[in-house]
């Protein structure tokens, strides 16, 4: 880290201590340096080192991006953009409610940085609102700390306003728990209060396990009802029920769109069924398909959630 300039400390967490920095160029950065007693511990230091992979390894316009690190060692570090504009709880304590177009806008780039995170094979496991940082009315999410390869279990993670039942349940973490807390943050951002609360652990763990959250609908009438219903199937007590992330993105994006007025992406035509070639083979009147086999229609919510173009 002796290239970085350390100016405070803005930050402080279980495992990890984190500094405003400047580099060489003088761009501020936030520096992540686990604790003394993480390095010790061969487990501890083994899972910041899978924090520094990860966040060097995803990349998309609505993650926070990781610019530097060194997994393991006396000097590991993880050196991060810098957001001055701070973490989405703040603003939320801040401002209260938000105005339905902005929260459909930061929700909707929130789960598409999820899908794509999902589509590398990764479970974040702390999707909140701390976790997700602010710069130009745009939404970034972050802190990997916690995050593991899709199929892996380890001890139980998130945080309690956010947890799906099954995590509080068997302690088991899945694309579908981490769409259960996106499910939490959705509602959190539309309707200005989240869908359960509790002053305590076994308040907030007997809420999500039991309880039903106050219907979208009567909190946000104006939400387009394709939007809402899918918000609240992402809220299901039973994980097989629960949309993708994917399908929760383009659904917070299809509410945008509708509120902003915008016409909705033409469907792609259906297939015609497949039928004997004549002499001549397919008429001569149809289009080629793209010699990538790439359908043009999908590109977009493809490219939005994969952060690039198919190939």
């Amino acid at each position: 880290m002796q290239k970085y300039k350390i100016d405070y400390l803005i930050g402080t967490g279980q495992t990890a201590l984190v500094y405003l920095a400047h580099t060489e160029d003088g761009l501020p950065v936030a520096l992540k340096s686990p604790r003394e007693e993480v390095r010790r511990d061969p487990e501890k230091a083994a899972r910041f080192a899978t924090e520094v992979n990860l966040s060097l390894r995803l990349s998309h316009p609505h993650l926070v991006r990781a610019l530097a690190g060194k997994p393991l060692g006396e000097d590991a570090y993880l050196c991060l953009e810098y957001f001055g504009e701070g973490a989405l709880d703040q603003h939320l304590g801040k401002h209260g409610r938000l105005p339905l177009e902005e929260a459909l806008k930061l929700a909707s780039q929130v789960a598409l940085a999820l899908a794509h995170v999902h589509a590398n094979g990764i479970l974040h496991r702390d999707v909140k609102a701390a976790n997700v940082f602010l710069r130009g009315g745009n939404a970034f999410l972050g802190d990997f700390g916690v995050a593991i390869p899709v199929g892996r279990q380890t001890v139980a993670a998130g945080s309690p306003f956010y947890m799906a039942p099954e995590v509080y349940r068997d302690g088991i973490s899945s694309t579908a728990s981490d769409a259960y807390s996106m499910g939490v943050l959705a509602y959190e951002l539309l309707s200005g209060t989240r869908p359960f609360e509790g002053d305590s652990y076994e308040a907030l763990m007997a809420a999500h396990l039991s309880n039903y959250p106050r219907s979208l609908s009567a909190r946000c009438p104006e939400l387009p009802r394709a939007t809402l219903r899918t918000v609240e199937r992402a809220l299901a007590k039973s994980s097989e029920e629960r949309p993708s992330v994917a399908e929760l993105a383009a659904a917070l994006e299809g509410g945008l769109r509708s509120l902003r007025g915008e016409a909705e992406p033409a469907p792609a035509p259906e297939p015609e069924p497949e039928r004997p070639l004549g002499r001549h083979g397919a008429r001569s009147s149809e289009p080629a398909a793209p010699a990538n086999g790439e359908n043009p229609r999908s590109t977009t919510l493809f490219q939005r959630v994969f952060g690039k173009k198919r190939s």
